[in-house]
């Protein structure tokens, strides 16, 4: 076909000009379209409520920390929990952390002293993560005084005080957690409290979470999902106690103060000769074992629940 027909078919050619301001009209209306698009898109996901709604209190799902980058270099599988590199990390070396004086029956002064604390926890863990060479980013925190909604629950619940995985938050309320510890007034007590919940964050970070999470559900009696559950609430015990054995100095802790502590550790364990089905957080003898294990060795190593030759430790 001769270049004339071509021509004749497609009509009389375009002046120069005019051909490529269509060109560059037709790209431009492209581009517009493009945007138009990515906005929608970005509008759409943008109004997800955060977590994409219920979640189970420590869900796996990444939350706000969440990336390829960061999960490349976070540890998978039964490794994560026996063998895990935060366990090779030595002493937790924190910065002074002088806790400021709390009134219990100030909602406000509350708010202050677990600010306080918290900031001492970022400083400590962030320091670890990096020696491990593991990713870490803080908890949010979510000192509430009016009721309200997570993504793993709504409260005033049953727990005064909460960690979610869905959205990487740790949830105290500042009033609630006094009426439900009957008043204490010995601030250790709300130290060691918001040290147990972000000692859960710290165990969602090391990638020992999620590999907890998956082998729990694989289990179908109730009983054999509460084994897996009073390691991980005993090990939280212990990195409590690790973070608040290293900062006894600057808080400071008395001896008085740590007898608290230890007695809370107590209290908050399984009721002596209740349901099997309802033993999620270890006995007495072995939630004040580990957390005092913690406060002497302040090491995270020493907190292994998952690789102990005496299984009555974890029960």
């Amino acid at each position: 076909m001769s270049p004339r027909l071509l021509g004749s078919a497609a009509g009389p050619p375009s002046p120069p000009g005019r051909g490529v301001d269509r060109r560059v009209g037709l790209y431009a209306a492209l581009a517009a379209l493009v945007l138009a698009l990515a906005a929608v898109t970005w509008t759409a996901v943008g109004d997800d409520p955060p977590g994409g709604g219920a979640a189970p209190e420590a869900s796996p799902s990444p939350g706000p920390t969440g990336g390829l980058a960061a999960d490349a270099h976070r540890p998978t599988g039964e490794s994560a929990l026996v063998d895990n590199p935060l366990y090779g990390t030595g002493r937790l070396a924190p910065l002074p952390c002088p806790a400021p004086e709390l009134d219990v029956r100030d909602p406000s002064s509350m708010e202050v002293f677990l600010h306080a604390v918290s900031d001492c926890l970022d400083d400590a863990w962030t320091t670890q993560f990096e020696r491990a060479g593991i990713p870490f980013r803080p908890p949010e925190r979510v000192f509430w005084s009016d009721p309200g909604r997570s993504p793993c629950r709504d409260y005033p619940s049953a727990a005064g005080a909460f960690y979610c995985r869905a959205d990487t938050s740790v949830y105290i309320g500042t009033s609630d957690v006094v009426e439900k510890w009957n008043g204490a007034e010995d601030s250790a007590v709300y130290a060691s409290l918001l040290a147990h919940e972000y000692a859960h964050h710290v165990q969602g970070e090391s990638g020992l979470l999620e590999y907890y999470h998956e082998q729990r559900r694989l289990e179908a009696d109730r009983t054999d999902q509460n084994a897996w559950t009073r390691r991980s609430e005993l090990q939280a015990n212990c990195l409590a106690g690790v973070f608040l054995g290293s900062v006894r100095v600057s808080y400071p802790l008395e001896d008085g103060d740590i007898d608290a502590v230890l007695a809370d550790a107590a209290a908050t364990a399984d009721r002596e000769g209740g349901p099997e089905d309802e033993r999620t957080h270890g006995s007495a003898d072995n939630s004040t074992r580990w957390m005092r294990h913690g406060l002497d060795r302040q090491e995270p190593g020493a907190c292994n629940t998952w690789d102990v030759e005496d299984p009555s430790l974890v029960e």
